[in-house]
């Protein structure tokens, strides 16, 4: 699943060709991938314009504004999903995000293709998916808090208010009881990974803030000293903001708003992926193990 920087590279690409357009139709081809899409919906849909596009976490939300309100449009890619947008002639404003199939760059819409919205200058968005994981969703834009996904989706760590202190906050905010936390305690690499804690982080960049902030993915939240916080804050912008520069990361499923792969993994990342290979900063072999349900790696030299 694409992680926080690989959604805000597809956030910054359809800012820079969205706004303005009109949404002068909508043609929704699966069900699943717009579950609570209906004749309402359509009519709340066509005749607005697209206004920008924010991220919260590792989920888009397209703000759209008719004369009567505004929307937002949540779009999550979840594994597989993509979106495409094509100008109106070929060669024209074209970009693609998402997981790299032959959707990106084939003719469209295809069997993937599950949502296509047509634009007011005779361009094109579609949502595509292979495995029909991701969705869409509208909500009245002042009711974008409540909802149940946003609601509960934990710090940002971008925002100027992610400081050391609202890390400790975070993490150890929705800690087990103490008497839970000392039969079983959990990881610091698990506790990152925990979207209510904390929004976006997923397996790479928590093994890549870990390794650079010096911490065992294997230690205990209880351990953290302020130290160790402070740490592990600078850790975590730096490699979001460094993968944000870079294009994101591309393993496997995952290209930017230009249809070009990720070059985090390969330019910056020190631990993930390098099993057995040497450490960059001692030089023994990074090990991979199993933690929190994910493969992890670490440097057990450098992480203490």
């Amino acid at each position: 699943m694409p992680e926080l920087p690989e959604v805000e590279v597809i956030r910054r690409g359809l800012n820079a060709v969205l706004p303005g357009k009109a949404i002068t139709g909508i043609e929704v081809l699966e069900q699943r991938s717009f579950p609570t899409f209906d004749l309402e919906t359509e009519k709340r849909i066509i005749g607005s314009v697209f206004q920008e596009v924010r991220r919260r976490g590792k989920l888009l939300i397209i703000v759209l504004k008719s004369s009567a309100r505004e929307e937002a449009l949540l779009v999550h890619l979840r594994m597989t999903g993509q979106l495409v947008y094509r100008g109106p002639s070929t060669g024209q404003g074209g970009f693609a995000g998402g997981y790299p199939s032959q959707s990106l760059v084939s003719g469209l819409p295809d069997k993937h293709t599950h949502v296509v919205f047509s634009l007011d200058d005779g361009s094109r968005l579609y949502f595509n998916d292979q495995r029909k994981f991701g969705y869409l969703k509208l909500i009245a834009l002042s009711d974008i808090d409540q909802d149940d996904f946003l609601h509960h989706l934990g710090i940002e760590p971008l925002d100027g208010s992610f400081t050391w202190q609202a890390l400790r906050a975070a993490l150890q905010g929705k800690a087990k009881n103490p008497a839970q936390a000392k039969a079983s305690p959990m990881s610091v690499k698990a506790a990152l990974l925990d979207q209510k804690r904390i929004a976006g982080i997923g397996n790479i960049y928590a093994d890549e803030s870990l390794f650079r902030a010096g911490i065992d993915p294997r230690r205990s939240l209880a351990s953290l000293k302020v130290g160790d916080y402070r740490r592990l804050q600078a850790a975590i912008r730096e490699c979001l903001n460094q993968s944000i520069i870079d294009g994101g990361s591309t393993s496997r499923n995952y290209v930017d708003s230009f249809g070009l792969r990720g070059e985090y993994l390969d330019l910056h990342a020190a631990v993930y992926g390098r099993s057995g290979q040497a450490c960059p900063r001692c030089g023994k072999p990074i090990t991979k193990i199993r933690l929190a349900g994910r493969g992890t790696h670490l440097c057990e030299h450098c992480q203490r």
